[in-house]
């Protein structure tokens, strides 16, 4: 998945918890495995709700959007 990786401390409700543990019991998946892959599935979402966003936005145009991005 990564090469490289830092330990992160979160702080999280029990009931939360409480949830990943019995998932990560039922998938035999690793507690961080479930959320890096939730968290990029989150992070995934915010980027389309952006564009979208930007897509209904007048104020930018397809040429300038383009040439950013090299196309």
């Amino acid at each position: 998945m990564y090469k490289t990786v830092k330990p992160a401390t979160f702080t999280f409700p029990l009931p939360l918890l409480e949830e990943l543990d019995n998932l990560a019991k039922e998938l035999g998946k690793k507690k961080t495995a479930i959320m890096t892959e939730a968290l990029e599935m989150y992070l995934d979402m915010n980027d389309l709700k952006t564009a979208e966003s930007r897509l209904g936005d007048e104020n930018i145009k397809a040429d300038t959007f383009f040439k950013e991005l090299g196309v």
